[in-house]
This record gives structure tokens, sequence and C-alpha cells, in this order.
């Protein structure tokens, strides 16, 4: 399989890592045309994709995503629709616009997803929620799926709710690498040396997440198992409703996805 990328900025080369990392595509088989930044040309010394300098290469994809800026993609779409052949996946991971928007420049024959994804499925740990062309052959839909899911986990939504998937899927890693900093800085006063409080702090994080996903448990009850009457957990809890903690969570998704 060919697979093709229109962009290649934070997003677009954490998806082409991801998919080289899962041996979805190998570098031969990817095609890559980046804009202007210069970073598809840095990615692909370090990866040995082939890179391109005009659409004409996609028609050679039966895979295409595009991961531009929300502004232009559209115009982008007009620009490679030429070069977009019958039966073709085209995946698109930028916001503000719809499938039946992508669609109306394509054309109906043109498989269009819409996708939104974070940064960890360049490690192949993703969370990606999908819209799906409602006229999409079923052998199409699961070829889509195939490899969204070789980045990770796949939740097919409405597109009324793609927005706020997005953000909290999307913007949510910053504001866990903003709680994990402030943990080590708390651990760092404390005395413990800065590189292991990070580490111990990444597994915690990524054992609880474990822990939640393969029990089903509802958080409150998780936060209940490790809250002992009057001990320092607790102590920790109360500490966290009194600066706000909640709060300050539930405004950032807010105004994130405002």
């Amino acid at each position: 399989m060919n697979i093709g990328f229109i962009g290649a900025g934070h997003m677009g080369s954490a998806m082409i890592e991801g998919l080289l990392k899962a041996k979805t595509v190998v570098p031969e088989n990817l095609f890559v045309k980046g804009g202007s930044s210069g970073t598809a040309e840095a990615l692909q010394e370090k990866l040995g994709f082939k890179l391109i300098k005009d659409y004409a290469a996609l028609k050679e994809c039966q895979v295409i995503f595009i991961a531009t800026g929300a502004k232009i993609v559209l115009e982008i779409l007009k620009q490679a629709a030429p070069n977009i052949t019958k039966d073709t996946i085209l995946i698109s991971v930028a916001t503000g616009h719809t499938v039946e928007e992508a669609q109306a420049i394509l054309g109906k024959e043109i498989h269009v997803v819409h996708a939104i994804p974070n940064t960890p499925v360049s490690v192949n740990a993703g969370m990606i929620g999908a819209v799906f062309a409602d006229d999409m052959p079923v052998e199409s839909k699961a070829e889509a799926t195939r490899v969204l899911e070789s980045l990770g986990k796949v939740e097919e939504v409405s597109e009324n709710i793609l927005g706020t998937f997005g953000t909290v899927a999307g913007c949510s890693p910053a504001f866990v690498d903003i709680f994990m900093e402030a943990l080590a800085d708390g651990a760092v006063l404390e005395g413990m040396p800065r590189a292991l409080s990070y580490e111990i702090i990444a597994q915690m994080m990524l054992g609880s997440a474990k822990l939640a996903i393969e029990t089903k448990k509802h958080p409150g009850e998780l936060k209940d198992g490790v809250t002992s009457p009057g001990g320092s957990t607790i102590k920790g809890v109360t500490a966290l409703e009194k600066n706000g903690f909640r709060f300050a969570v539930i405004d950032a998704v807010k105004q994130a996805n405002s």
C-alpha cells in the first residue's frame, strides 16, 4: 500500500512516525508533501520516506492524509483534487471542515474520513475520533479503520461532537504534561531528583490509565481505593479541592473548545 501525506507539522509528523513504527507502510511507499517550514525535509532525513514537490505523486496512493492547518485545508483540497483518484481513501486530520464539505470539493467517489488524533499516535498509543462518510463502502471503511488503528484506539463519533472529542483527546496531553511537571516540582521541593521524579510520575500515569481502562471502574471509585481515612492521599486531595483543581480542569476544556 502507498500512503500519502499533505502536511508534516506536529500532527503530521507524529502520524508519519507512528505509521512507520507500526510498519503499516514502509518508507519507500510513503509520499510526503510538506509546506514552507522545512519540517518535512528534516523528517525525511531521519525517516527516509519519499519527499514530493507536487500533488501528482498522490495518484499512486491508496490512502492520503491531509494534515494542514484549518484555515487552508479546503483550499489545499481544491489544489490536490485533480490528483486524487477514484476510490481513494482521504483521511483529513485538519479541523475547520466537515466530511460533506470535503466531498463537495473532491467528489462522492472519494471516500472521506474526518479524524482527530492526538500526538501519542507517534508511539502508537493515540486516541482518534473518526467520522466516516455516510456512503463509504464497508471495505473502504474497514481499510481506513485498520490504518488508523495502527496508530492507537479509534472511536467512531458523529460530526457534531468531533470538535469536543478533539479538545479532550488532543488538548489534554498538554494539560497532563503540565500536571506531570507540577507533580515533579512538588517532588523536587521535597528533595527528590527531578529525573527520578519524571520517571516515577510517567509510570504512575501509565499504570493509572491502564487500571482505568482494564477495570472500567468509575474514576471516583479508583480514587476512593487510594484514600484511607485521615491518610496522606485524602489530605492531598483536599489541597487540590481547596485550590480549585476541578474547576481549573473543567474551565480549561471549556476554553479550549470555544
